[in-house]
């Protein structure tokens, strides 16, 4: 796959989760986020399942993977699956247009984890870009101190750093394992388990439950788990980190499209700012270096 192939197949993933921001707030009836959001990804694993067993067989004839790779896999879904349970519970108790925005923030906090954890060295753009964030999020509570946020905003600001987590441990996992569908299945399948295990605890749903929210586990184990997760793993094994976070963070602009469209949702001028000036951050984030580095090879 080419770059400009990896990078047209990231974008296509970020319309879709994009557009499932509302199917996420109004489609999950009575079940409870932790178990909607295992529901939903062990759907996707069942979706993922005959290309990643195809890719499995061939790769056990040439280099079978490592009890390592499994490890990394199996951290992998757990993280995907405290991201995702954060943001579905806050995404039920905020609105669409925030939450899309919010989730967003994981874009600056990429390069400070790669930092930490990977020792990978980040440019200077980095903190005012970080700084525009926490401007522009605190503008989109409409102005007002921590506590004028909703519940759900919080929430979703939480999930940031785990799907942070999850964007550089897909690139590092996917790279290391030359896998993208074995991964995709394997953190799927944790995810899902680990979802129903807790969920069935925790919240302790009815079978109604589960029969009233089937159209959205439907939608998003197909569309956004199925599909969409699998084209990031795939479109990560391709595309360069920058180009990755960049074109996945566009997901909040088409939450905002379908906040407005679908739930008439509205922002008031001053969110409007936030929102524009964390969506600029994003970009920043990402564009600054890479045109610093063309004018130098100029």
């Amino acid at each position: 796959m080419t770059r400009l192939q990896a990078n047209a197949v990231l974008l296509l993933t970020a319309l879709i989760w994009g557009s499932s921001f509302v199917v996420q707030q109004i489609a999950t009836g009575e079940l409870g986020s932790i178990t909607f959001t295992g529901s939903r990804f062990l759907l996707g694993a069942f979706v993922v399942a005959p290309l990643a067993l195809r890719q499995l067989r061939k790769m056990a004839a040439v280099q079978p993977l490592r009890q390592s790779d499994w490890l990394w896999m199996m951290l992998t879904g757990w993280v995907l699956m405290t991201a995702a349970g954060l943001q579905q519970y806050g995404i039920l108790r905020t609105t669409v247009t925030n939450s899309g925005f919010l989730t967003g923030l994981y874009v600056p906090m990429v390069p400070l984890l790669g930092l930490l954890f990977f020792r990978r060295r980040v440019h200077l753009f980095i903190w005012p870009a970080a700084a525009g964030c926490l401007c522009g999020t605190w503008l989109l509570s409409g102005g007002h101190q921590l506590d004028g946020f909703a519940s759900g905003d919080l929430w979703v600001i939480a999930s940031a750093f785990f799907w942070a987590g999850h964007v550089l441990l897909v690139g590092h996992v996917a790279q290391r394992t030359g896998a993208p569908l074995v991964l995709a299945l394997v953190q799927f399948f944790v995810c899902g388990i680990i979802g129903l295990l807790v969920g069935g605890i925790v919240e302790q749903p009815s079978i109604a439950a589960f029969g009233g929210a089937w159209k959205g586990i439907a939608w998003m184990g197909i569309m956004s788990v199925g599909i969409a997760f699998t084209l990031q793993v795939v479109g990560q094994r391709w595309s360069p980190a920058a180009d990755a976070a960049i074109l996945l963070s566009s997901e909040s602009v088409f939450a905002a499209l379908g906040g407005a469209i679908f739930l008439g949702e509205r922002m008031v001028p001053v969110q409007f700012c936030g929102a524009v000036l964390i969506f600029g951050s994003i970009l920043a984030v990402e564009l600054v270096p890479l045109l610093r580095r063309k004018q130098v090879l100029e």
